[in-house]
């Protein structure tokens, strides 16, 4: 028998290479997607967090633009979107202040609330303790949004009248304690 002859059981042989062959291929094909999905995640998430960056430095939230704040945004940072740049980004800064100033009084706020958790699931229940937690709680909660208030009470004295009409719209849209609820429904 020559090299280029093949013996009649090799066929079988050869059928099962190919298989394997087949399974090796759609193995790195899905290997390959894998990793360009991985890829192309990781390279939108970085130009995500780039314009974000880019974003914060210059005082603009992404996509922002003069005009009334989006109807996404909730926070009370974004109150001030429709206002000039420097004027948004002073307002922000205020805020960021007003956080720094009163974070002693965020944190017990937080230990507070977890206090009332922690008391309601005990196993013997002791009513004034809990009492006294919502009320430690409930006074921190106060003076931090005094504080806000007054931050933005204060920032509002220094706008013209066309800006602070600006501020107002954008404070209606947000939830918070400028936010204005819609009348209810008469039935």
């Amino acid at each position: 028998m020559t090299m280029n002859e093949s013996p009649i059981g090799d066929a079988p042989r050869t059928t099962h290479l190919r298989r394997w062959l087949w399974a090796s291929a759609l193995l790195n094909l899905f290997l390959v997607g894998g990793i360009a999905g991985g890829t192309w995640r990781w390279w939108t998430h970085q130009a995500e967090a780039r314009s974000v960056a880019t974003s914060t430095q210059t005082g603009t939230p992404t996509g922002a633009q003069a005009g009334p704040p989006p109807a996404t945004a909730r926070r009370l940072r974004f109150a001030a979107d429709g206002l000039p740049p420097e004027r948004r980004q002073a307002f922000r800064t205020g805020l960021r202040e007003v956080r720094r100033e009163a974070a002693a009084l965020i944190q017990g706020s937080r230990e507070g609330r977890a206090e009332v958790v922690r008391l309601l699931a005990a196993p013997q229940f002791d009513r004034a303790a809990v009492e006294a937690a919502l009320a430690r709680t409930r006074a921190a909660d106060t003076a931090v949004r005094e504080r806000v208030e007054a931050h933005v009470v204060d920032f509002a004295a220094q706008l013209t009248p066309a800006e602070r009409q600006t501020l107002v719209q954008g404070l209606a849209a947000q939830q918070g304690p400028f936010h204005v609820p819609a009348s209810p429904a008469k039935r």
